[in-house]
């Protein structure tokens, strides 16, 4: 057999959530991304106790980052909030008008979209169901469940990311516990259309 075939076998753990090969993989934790929630003093509260818990982590494998192919992914966000507001990712925009999907493996969480126009919408993901990011919109995951919340993405190699202007700007709405469950609401932190 040709080791220098570019043709792979990915396994996707279902039990362990680990995918193999994976040519990236990293842990985000807290202090990475306590500007990214509405509330960074609640975040500093819980970094200054001692804490710098993981938020989340992911397992990437893209063959070339190049027109055509294809990055495969899982994610793990892990439960928690800062604030009211639940552990998420710190979310992007492509560099690169370009869809994405998210398939839920585990848990639940909604994946939270936005255009560049500042309007939003979202879907509640859980076990088996999809949902789609359309090209040009920037996209976020949360985890609001009480486990862990894991999914399965996919997006064009060649998209690219820009997290700085959801760094920046935020997005316009943010997920936050109230009366023991989630709630979409305005981002008291938003900083207008990109």
């Amino acid at each position: 057999m040709n080791s220098e075939s570019i043709l792979k076998a990915v396994k996707l753990d279902l039990k362990k959530y680990t995918m193999n090969p994976a040519t990236r993989k990293r842990e985000v934790r807290l202090s990475e991304l306590k500007e990214y929630f509405s509330n960074p003093e609640a975040a500093d509260r819980i970094l200054s106790s001692g804490r710098d818990p993981v938020v989340y982590e992911y397992y990437e494998y893209s063959v070339e980052e190049a027109v055509g192919h294809m990055t495969l992914g899982l994610t793990i966000i892990y439960p928690g909030k800062v604030g009211k507001e639940y552990f998420m990712t710190r979310g992007h925009f492509h560099q690169k008008p370009a869809a994405e999907f998210y398939l839920g493996i585990r848990g639940r969480g909604i994946l939270l979209i936005q255009s560049e126009d500042g309007r939003t919408d979202y879907v509640e993901l859980r076990p088996g169901i999809i949902g789609y990011v359309p090209p040009g919109w920037g996209h976020r995951t949360i985890n609001t469940g009480r486990g862990k919340f894991i999914f399965f993405f996919a997006y064009p190699s060649d998209a690219g990311h820009d997290y700085g202007i959801v760094k920046e700007k935020g997005f316009a709405k943010i997920v936050v516990e109230e009366k023991g469950k989630p709630i979409i609401v305005d981002n008291p932190k938003y900083a207008g259309s990109t």
